[in-house]
């Protein structure tokens, strides 16, 4: 089987990493080689980088858009590096949860930088790496936002506000409706089970 990029993407609280394992696990099963991973993460950098993004941060120390967007390419242009692309070469197939829609979402739509600008940013740190199939994973933030503890909430789902949030969901849907041939958006207010339905059929289709 030639190898192939699939990504999950959606606002806070969509389920994404939840979907994403339970994907990787029923093509393992249906004999599909599969690498899953994350972002930011999945390399030794990104975790790193990923505990900085993600804590609660406030007052002076708060991290600025940009430093935000430069420190998410940074871990995903090691994740691309080390994992992404040896794992395409090999044949295999890499499902990702998040990947360089979500800085487009976030920092884009979201808090305002120039989206051409991030599309250059992401241009260098992807090296040109496109997924084949991205999952937008689509729930209102009131809803998704409400799944998630108060104890358990990280930096962008505790420190901006329902404006902000509502700015993400929307870029996700206009990214998507740009791009219909690469996107397929799936309804993430439904229980667990109805959306990996969807998630997989969509994945059974690419492959």
């Amino acid at each position: 089987m030639p190898a192939r990029f699939i990504t999950l993407e959606g606002p806070e609280g969509a389920g994404k990493t939840l979907q994403a394992e339970r994907l990787a696990t029923a093509l393992r099963e249906r004999g599909q080689r599969v690498r899953l991973t994350r972002e930011p993460g999945g390399t030794r950098l990104g975790e790193l980088v990923r505990s900085i993004v993600l804590a609660e941060v406030e007052g002076a120390d708060r991290i600025d858009t940009l430093a935000d967007a430069l420190l998410f390419n940074a871990a995903r242009a090691q994740l691309v590096a080390q994992v992404i692309k040896p794992a395409l070469a090999a044949g295999e197939v890499v499902v990702c949860a998040r990947f360089a829609d979500s800085t487009l979402a976030y920092q884009g739509y979201g808090a305002g930088l120039p989206r051409k600008d991030l599309r250059a940013i992401a241009a260098i740190a992807t090296g040109g790496v496109v997924p084949d199939l991205t999952l937008l994973l689509d729930v209102a933030p009131e809803v998704g936002l409400g799944r998630k503890a108060a104890e358990t909430r990280n930096r962008f789902e505790a420190a901006f506000d329902l404006d902000f949030h509502r700015r993400v969901r929307e870029g996700f849907l206009e990214l998507a409706a740009h791009e219909p041939g690469r996107w397929r958006t799936i309804d993430a207010s439904r229980d667990v089970e109805a959306v990996f339905t969807d998630v997989l059929a969509a994945a059974a289709e690419l492959l």
